[in-house]
């Protein structure tokens, strides 16, 4: 386990994944992560890639070849090299390998790099091209944060708070994670998301019109606060497994297949590439 630290706050990083498994609040001593129950979810912040969603059949086309990949793509469950660390910063990287090669037919590095500022951590997704060919993919983040934060409070004292008063419409998925083509409207008066245990029964809200590039979460009986700012994503996944103690906010770059008729990777939606000799970045925020 990989930690840093400084006056704000305390974080612990696996190699499995690049996974960030604790963020503690240093000032009310708060663990503001998700504890990976295995009865309930059993993960806490996985990184999506080279995926983001589910695929139609778990089939991934390229160049007129079929590959498996199963929802989320291998990042979350492959173990990454430790590239660095000190108090405030780590980088992790995962390479392309046989195994990799297998299924996602691209040589790459792909790498996730922590970064305490203040009491913020900085989250980057790196994509370095090591291919003679464009590389195409997908990208996301899955944080789980405790909801409620401190012990005796309910879920339901909690809110989702948008940066910018939104109109959204919540992109609808199938039992098999993709994407109908229909959608549901989500009220946010006053710029909040009331949080209830079956808002997610019908699995996670998908926003692909945000306006917003900041949500909080929020209590009504406290100050206390979370904010995850993502400058970089056009996507926003927000979950939660009906009846657990977490929510999951999802800044993603790329998205679930639509139910129909398969498409070649570069035809994706919100699918990203990097050109040979080329290098990609993406950043988000976790901020108490």
């Amino acid at each position: 386990m990989t930690i840093l630290e400084n006056e704000f706050l305390k974080v612990a990083i696996d190699s499995k994944g690049a996974q960030l498994s604790s963020l503690i609040n240093k000032e009310t001593g708060v663990e503001q992560m998700w504890q990976a129950d295995p009865d309930v979810w059993a993960y806490h912040a996985p990184n999506l890639f080279p995926i983001v969603g589910g695929l139609l059949n778990n089939e991934l086309h390229v160049d007129g070849q079929t590959y498996p990949m199963n929802r989320h793509g291998f990042a979350r469950t492959s173990e990454f090299i430790v590239l660095e660390s000190d108090d405030l910063h780590a980088g992790f990287s995962l390479p392309n390998s046989e195994k990799t090669l297998a299924v996602f037919p691209y040589k790459f590095d792909f790498q996730v790099l922590y970064t305490l500022i203040d009491n913020a951590l900085r989250v980057t997704y790196k994509l370095i091209n090591r291919d003679k060919k464009p590389v195409y993919f997908s990208v996301g983040g899955h944080p789980a944060f405790n909801v409620p934060f401190n012990a005796g409070e309910k879920y339901e004292d909690y809110y989702v708070e948008f940066e910018t008063q939104e109109n959204l419409q919540s992109h609808q998925l199938n039992k098999d994670g993709l994407f109908t083509g229909e959608t549901h409207p989500v009220p946010t008066p006053n710029k909040q998301l009331a949080l209830t245990r079956d808002l997610f029964a019908a699995d996670a809200m998908v926003f692909k019109n945000l306006s917003s590039r900041m949500v909080n979460i929020r209590s009504t009986k406290h100050d206390q606060s979370l904010s995850v700012e993502f400058p970089h994503f056009n996507y926003l996944g927000i979950w939660a497994k009906p009846g657990a103690d977490f929510l999951c906010i999802e800044p993603w770059l790329g998205c679930a297949d639509s139910d129909g008729e398969p498409k070649d990777i570069t035809a994706k939606e919100n699918i990203q590439r990097v050109d040979v000799g080329h290098v990609f970045e993406a950043s988000f925020y976790i901020s108490i």
